[in-house]
C-alpha cells in the first residue's frame, strides 16, 4: 500500500482537525529505529500512543496508517475531541528557525536545506513530516526543533575559534541538540525540588544511545556538549564524542582514509561499540563486572567523560543547584547515576543509595542535606512538542512551569 492509498483511508472523526486550542495534539518523534506517536489532550494528559517500526525513521506506509488510525480512534473515544494539530520533532533548525513554527512550503524548503548539517537526522524528521502530513492534510503541522533551546547560548559558548570568514560564510557555530529533552527536564526538575525555575542552576544529563549535557541557568541554556553536529561531546552508543580534529586530519593525510569512511566510523562504529564491541551499555556494564578488559576500559572512559562534562557545565553556571538524569540510560541505570555522582562531591552532589536504586522516575535521589539536589526525570519530548505547538499556533499556553506538565 502506498501513501496515496493510505491518505484516503477512512480515518476516525478525531482526525478531522478541529483547530481548537482545547483539542488534542499529536506528537511525532522519529528516531533511528522507530516512529513514536503520542496524543496529548489540552491538559497534557497522554490519551494514546504507539511506536511504529521504522528504518532510519521512515515507517512503512500501511503500518503508519494503521497505527495512526488506532491512536486517533483511541484518543477520540476517550475525550471526544478532534485532533487540533500535529507537532514534529525536527533535529535541526539552523540559525533562523529558533522557535517552533507552523510548517508551510517555505519552511519545508528551509528544513530540506539544512540536511547537510544533520545528514543522519534531518531526512528522518522530514520523512515523518511528509508521511503524517499526507495522512492528515487538513491538520496544522508544527516543527519543534532540538536546536532551538540552545539558540540562547552566549557567544563565548557558541563560537568556534575559526577564521572569521569561515564563520560568516558557512554559519559555523555550536548549535547543540536534544533541546526538547533538556528544556523539559530542567522545568520538571524544578517542580520536583519545589523551587522556582528562574532561581536554579541546573545541569541536565540526557543519556541514551545519543547523549549530551546542558547547562541551564534560570531555564535558559547557556552551554551544552554537542556542537556543530550531534557527534560532539560525550561518549555515546556508536558515536565517538569529542575527538581531536588533528587525529582525524592525520588519518586522512597519512593513512589515506576517505572522508566517507571517517564519517561512517565516527558515527556508527565508535563510542561504546568501538571500545567494547557492544553499543548496549547494559551489556558493557555486565561484561565489566565479569572483568572483561575492553568493557572495564569502556566504562571508565564513559564515566570519565561524563563527570568531566558535568563539571564543565557547572563551571559555566558558576555553581550547581540541581543535577538531572534523563533519557534511557539516565532513567534506568542506577549504577551510572551513582558512579557519575561519586566524583562530584566537590559540586555538592551526593546520591542516596536506597532512593537511587528504587524504581520510578520523576524523583529526588539526592542524599539528605546535600547542597545540590540530584533528580531523575522521565524523558517526555512529547510534552515539550505539545508546548511548542501551542506557542506556534498562538494558543493560550498550557505551560505548567511549576509542574513541567
Amino acid at each position: 500500500m502506498d501513501l496515496a492509498t493510505v491518505s484516503s483511508w477512512d480515518l476516525p472523526a478525531a482526525a478531522a482537525g478541529s483547530g481548537r486550542s482545547d483539542g488534542h495534539v499529536l506528537a511525532v518523534n522519529a528516531g533511528s529505529s522507530s516512529l513514536k506517536l503520542s496524543v496529548l489532550d489540552a491538559a497534557d494528559q497522554l490519551v494514546a500512543s504507539a511506536s511504529v517500526p521504522a528504518d532510519r525513521g521512515t515507517a512503512e506506509a500501511a503500518a503508519l496508517g494503521d497505527e495512526l488510525g488506532r491512536v486517533l480512534a483511541e484518543a477520540g473515544a476517550e475525550a471526544g475531541r478532534g485532533l487540533a494539530a500535529v507537532g514534529h520533532r525536527v533535529v535541526h533548525g539552523g540559525t533562523d528557525l529558533v522557535a517552533s513554527v507552523v510548517v508551510d512550503a517555505d519552511v519545508r524548503n528551509q528544513l530540506e536545506a539544512l540536511t547537510d548539517l544533520a545528514p543522519l537526522h534531518q531526512p528522518t524528521s522530514l520523512a515523518a513530516l511528509d508521511a503524517v502530513s499526507r495522512l492528515l492534510p487538513d491538520v496544522p503541522a508544527v516543527a519543534c526543533f532540538d536546536t532551538a533551546f540552545h539558540a540562547t547560548l552566549p557567544p563565548a559558548a557558541a563560537t568556534y575559534a575559526l577564521p572569521s570568514e569561515w564563520r560568516r560564510r558557512w554559519g559555523l557555530r555550536r548549535f547543540g541538540f536534544h533541546g526538547l529533552s533538556h528544556a523539559y527536564a530542567s522545568r520538571r526538575a524544578a517542580a520536583i525540588v519545589d523551587r522556582p525555575l528562574g532561581s536554579l542552576r541546573t545541569v541536565t544529563c540526557h543519556l541514551g544511545a545519543g547523549a549530551s549535557l546542558a547547562a541551564v541557568s534560570g531555564g535558559v541554556s547557556v552551554d551544552t556538549t554537542m556542537g556543530f553536529t550531534p557527534l560532539d561531546g560525550l561518549v555515546m552508543a556508536t558515536r565517538s564524542g569529542s575527538v581531536d580534529p588533528g587525529l582525524v586530519l592525520w588519518l586522512e593525510e597519512h593513512v589515506g582514509m576517505p572522508g566517507t569512511e571517517l564519517a561512517s566510523a565516527l558515527e556508527h562504529r565508535a563510542g561504546l561499540l568501538g571500545l567494547a564491541g557492544s553499543a548496549d551499555l547494559r551489556a558493557v556494564l555486565a561484561a565489566e563486572e565479569d572483568g572483561v578488559g575492553d568493557a572495564v576500559l569502556a566504562v571508565a572512559v564513559y564515566l570519565h567523560r561524563l563527570r568531566a562534562g558535568i563539571a564543565a557545565m557547572a563551571a559555566a553556571l558558576g555553581g550547581l543547584d540541581v543535577l538531572v538524569f534523563t533519557g534511557g540510560v539516565g532513567e534506568a541505570s542506577a549504577a551510572v547515576r551513582a558512579r557519575a555522582s561519586d566524583g562530584l562531591g566537590f559540586l555538592g552532589v551526593a546520591v542516596d543509595p536506597t532512593t537511587n536504586e528504587a524504581g520510578g522516575a520523576d524523583r529526588d535521589i539526592g542524599a539528605v542535606g546535600a547542597p545540590a539536589r540530584t533528580v531523575v526525570v522521565a524523558a517526555r519530548e512529547d510534552l515539550e512538542i505539545a508546548r511548542g505547538v501551542r506557542e506556534a499556533l498562538g494558543w493560550a499556553s498550557a505551560d505548567r512551569e511549576a509542574g513541567g506538565r
